[in-house]
């Protein structure tokens, strides 16, 4: 009797694997799934050891991309092997040409935020300053006083009868400490979810968060960056005690057709999240007159059919020429986005990474030490500021200014709604340096260390399961 249960068992057990791997290989091959090499290892496995549980999951979390037709590529001309090389500007705008997304645009009037309390006093003029329409796209919205804050001033500008949305991704929902968003609707605001964990409808697609942010007045007045809606993020909340220094981010506002591109954006993660069918294109494009500076919305995530930030940052590191100033606060590359780096400093580019000694997720701040030591060992500088910092901005050749929400990890790269701006304008590309190197001037070495045995181990067993299935 044991025997023939354990066959059955067997049975049952094959049969499920052969179902799951079929279900693993057509999806992958379909829908065109491209995956991180440890993510697909992950999942055979997986599925050969445990189908009963990782089949579940792979229906629930598998699926990485949402589009599967890619669009008619308008191409910009191509560099003859005669002309001279092209500067990263235009060699950016032609590789995002390629990979269909919106043309550079003009803007006006940046506006960098040297700290929280510029952020936040240019986020109260953005909310007021709204006329017609006032969007809203955050990760995390926290009940504290400044989530307080924010709340009170959306309900007054709905109020006022503007058309206020507030768009919050569902997980960052909970971490936000189960803000009142009833009282907002209650109010006139319109709140949408972003993909909730336990209510979703759409299959596959729970792991895929939202991590964009932006606040849009009337489609012309534009307010982007690192910063989330909530106390650490602005000017600490020293009465509590919690998070009483702030972080150090990084944010900026602005005006123009740029602004535009952004609500377009909106409008389309508005429309996924709610259902709503078809979203508003919003008005035609313009770059504006000549000599008008000039940026480029890159949206990254599960609805670009091409891992458009990834390719543009590897793309932009083997091209560069001087030098490479990245922040981030997790750093965590895969062997290509890490070898084109460390290709970039032993051929000279001088390659200065800033990121906080500690930071908020521990288990990245471990896993980072191999690609930190390669990097070091090819010559790039690595700081570590004391403070936390949460600024995501990269400078390549002071041409080409990187600015937004998308860490250097996997997850931002690969699973995440990140919306990044790219910046052509020279004099604002420098600005956006400056910023990196004040925080440079306050920031220590990093100096590698060799690990042991067990840690290297460690190491390498955290890598290969931290790519975020």
């Amino acid at each position: 009797m044991p025997e023939t249960l354990v066959g059955h068992w067997l049975t049952l057990h094959g049969l499920l694997v052969i179902l799951g791997l079929g279900i693993y290989v057509t999806a992958s091959h379909t829908l065109q799934q491209r995956r991180h090499p440890s993510a697909a290892v992950a999942w055979v496995v997986a599925l050969v050891l445990l189908p009963y549980v990782a089949l579940p999951l792979y229906l629930i979390f598998g699926r990485r991309k949402v589009g599967t037709e890619r669009a008619v590529v308008h191409r910009l001309p191509l560099v003859t092997p005669a002309s001279a090389p092209e500067p990263p500007p235009a060699r950016t705008q032609q590789l995002a040409a390629a990979m269909n997304l919106p043309p550079a645009s003009s803007y006006r009037q940046l506006n960098l935020h040297e700290d929280g309390r510029q952020a936040l006093q240019a986020l109260r003029q953005v909310i007021d300053g709204a006329t017609r329409t006032l969007d809203l796209c955050t990760f995390v919205f926290a009940r504290d006083g400044l989530g307080e804050e924010v709340a009170q001033c959306l309900k007054r500008r709905a109020r006022d009868g503007l058309r206020v949305r507030l768009l919050v991704d569902g997980v960052g929902a909970y971490l936000g400490r189960h803000t009142d968003f009833k009282s907002l609707s209650a109010e006139g605001v319109a709140v949408a979810l972003f993909v909730p964990p336990f209510r979703s409808t759409l299959r596959g697609r729970t792991n895929l968060r939202n991590h964009r942010k932006m606040v849009i007045a009337d489609g012309e007045w534009l307010w982007c960056g690192g910063r989330n809606l909530a106390t650490e993020y602005f000017e600490g909340d020293a009465a509590s005690g919690r998070h009483s220094l702030p972080w150090v981010d990084l944010s900026f506002d602005l005006h123009g057709p740029l602004a535009l591109q952004a609500r377009g954006q909106f409008e389309q993660d508005w429309a996924f999240a709610t259902r709503s069918g078809r979203p508003d294109p919003g008005a035609p494009d313009s770059k504006g007159p000549p000599g008008t500076a000039l940026g480029q919305l890159i949206a990254s995530g599960p609805d670009q059919i091409d891992d458009t930030l990834y390719t543009l940052l590897v793309s932009g590191f083997f091209i560069a020429r001087k030098r490479i100033m990245a922040v981030t606060p997790y750093f965590v590359p895969d062997p290509t986005l890490l070898m084109s780096l460390t290709l970039a400093a032993r051929r000279g580019v001088a390659v200065d990474l800033l990121m906080p000694k500690k930071s908020n997720h521990r288990l990245a701040d471990f896993a980072r030490h191999r690609a930190l030591r390669e990097l070091t060992a090819a010559g790039a500088r690595v700081w570590f500021l004391p403070r936390m910092i949460h600024a995501k901005a990269v400078v390549i050749d002071d041409e080409v200014a990187l600015v937004g929400s998308a860490n250097l990890d996997g997850r931002s790269l690969f699973l995440n709604y990140e919306l990044m701006v790219s910046f052509y304008q020279a004099t604002d590309v420098r600005r956006f340096s400056q910023w990196i190197e004040r925080q440079l001037a306050a920031a220590s070495p990093y100096h590698a260390q060799a690990p042991g045995i067990w840690g290297e181990i460690a190491e390498g067993l955290l890598l290969w399961l931290a790519f975020q299935l």
